[in-house]
């Protein structure tokens, strides 16, 4: 299984890269293998303001229905377009061009409620 260091991890297991006030959001290797071959995410709309644990958009796969939730409070200020036409992606490169959107947040805000690899590595293996 695939799990990035550098990557910041939620216990639905959504992945987080924070740069700045910016953090880029998308699925775990581990949550797409559980869903199977995606075949449609229904894109949140840039502009959106969400809450920690508040469900941002859904993702469809030839198994089941799953929501993504938001790792942190802040606001959508970027998607990812290419999963239009191509949810795919988050099978094939979840934590490169399959990424889903990206956050403004305040850099004060807090990751205190975040995993690092090795507690996520061991919440997937516990």
């Amino acid at each position: 299984m695939n799990i990035p260091e550098n990557l910041q991890y939620t216990t639905d297991h959504e992945w987080v890269l924070i740069d700045g006030n910016k953090a880029k959001v998308g699925i775990t290797d581990y949550a797409q293998d559980a869903l199977g071959d995606v075949v449609f995410i229904d894109i949140p709309e840039i502009g959106k303001l969400v809450s920690v644990g508040e469900t941002v958009t859904e993702v469809e796969s030839t198994k089941s229905v799953s929501d993504i939730y938001a790792p942190l409070e802040g606001k959508i200020v970027e998607i990812n377009s290419e999963l239009d036409d191509g949810p795919e992606l988050l099978n094939g490169d979840p934590y490169g061009e399959g990424w889903i959107f990206v956050l403004e947040i305040d850099e004060a805000t807090s990751s205190n409620g975040l995993l690092s690899a090795t507690q996520y590595r061991e919440l997937i293996e516990g």
